[in-house]
């Protein structure tokens, strides 16, 4: 009986196995497209389609009703560069985002750091903070302009209260507003857009607190003890050696959230000028201008350059945020 080499059995069986391992790939392939195919068709549907459609109808002035439209090709984004009302947009836009993302931001790390601190009331404090990011901010817009009243508002009369005192004579604001009067803080177009800006940080900076928060609980406690053994004793030089270089992710995440909220104001414009974006368009934020272009006056081509831009500005946001994530900010 002839002997049985090994190495010609253990070929055979490979040449055997071999045909199954691209069978099994492709079953495993088919699988996980079958998987993931209805999360993948309803981003197709939700997400992919409508920007695809927003964006073939900003070259067209089409309307809703209309049996048919126009290719306008670039004239909708050259009315948004060359008309009055959409310079107002920008510049509207521009000042609240760059009034409201670094003072929240900075209120936002300075509560948690005093927070992280604290050793008793910290959740009271917590509580107090976060509250105007809980509460409806369509009806703390109306409590606003109650105390905004010109008149009747707590605002102004807390001012009056002022008159007569050391304010007057060391505040030219003062001494004005006595004299004459306390501005109409929403209907003067010097104050209203700085009145959106106020009340964005105060709604927001809580937020991006307890963003903080949940960045300083990921700082050893031994990066300070080594800081202070290196000669960092005092309270700045810990935070500027230690802290602030730990909480680079934290604040790469929440200056780009701070950004993507403040682009998408509305709630307060709408409840306090329905109408038309505030005194002269001081307050014609992006989101307001498609809100009235796209539905109030159904100018859905416009409406949709409008929204491409928006979509431009937050995609760029993010790629800054991914960048700086991955190349910057690791330690």
């Amino acid at each position: 009986m002839a002997a049985i080499d090994p190495t010609t059995t253990a070929k055979t069986a490979a040449k055997t196995r071999a045909p199954r391992a691209p069978r099994r790939a492709i079953r495993q392939s088919r699988a996980a497209w079958i998987l993931t195919g209805p999360a993948l068709g309803l981003m197709v549907l939700l997400l992919l389609a409508p920007v695809g459609i927003a964006a073939f109808l900003s070259f067209t002035n089409y309307s809703l009703g209309n049996s048919g439209f126009d290719w306008v090709g670039f004239d909708n984004y050259e009315k948004l560069f060359t008309r009055s009302t959409y310079e107002k947009m920008f510049l509207a836009t521009l000042t609240y985002v760059v009034t409201v993302v670094p003072i929240s931001v900075g209120l936002g790390l300075g509560a948690a750091l005093l927070i992280n601190s604290l050793g008793r009331f910290r959740e009271l404090y917590k509580t107090i903070y976060f509250l105007p990011v809980m509460a409806t901010l369509l009806a703390m817009a109306i409590a606003w302009e109650f105390m905004l009243h010109p008149s009747i508002g707590m605002i102004n009369r807390t001012l009056e209260m002022g008159c007569g005192t050391f304010l007057e004579r060391i505040w030219p604001f003062m001494a004005h507003g006595c004299a004459e009067r306390f501005p109409v803080w929403l209907g003067d177009q010097r104050y209203a857009i700085w009145v959106i800006c106020f009340i964005g940080i105060w709604q927001g900076f809580g937020f991006n607190m307890v963003l903080y928060l949940a960045g300083l609980t990921s700082v050893h406690r031994e990066l300070y003890h080594a800081a202070e053994m290196d000669g960092a004793r005092s309270g700045w030089a810990r935070f500027w050696l230690v802290t602030w270089p730990a909480l680079g992710p934290t604040t790469v995440f929440v200056v780009t959230i701070t950004c993507i909220r403040a682009f998408q104001v509305f709630d307060t414009i709408e409840a306090f000028w329905p109408q038309g974006g505030g005194p002269n368009k001081s307050t014609y934020v992006m989101m307001f201008a498609i809100f009235e272009k796209g539905v109030q006056q159904n100018l859905i081509g416009i409406g949709s350059a409008i929204t491409m831009l928006f979509l431009l500005f937050v995609m760029v946001l993010t790629l800054i945020q991914r960048w700086l994530v991955e190349r910057k900010v690791h330690y």
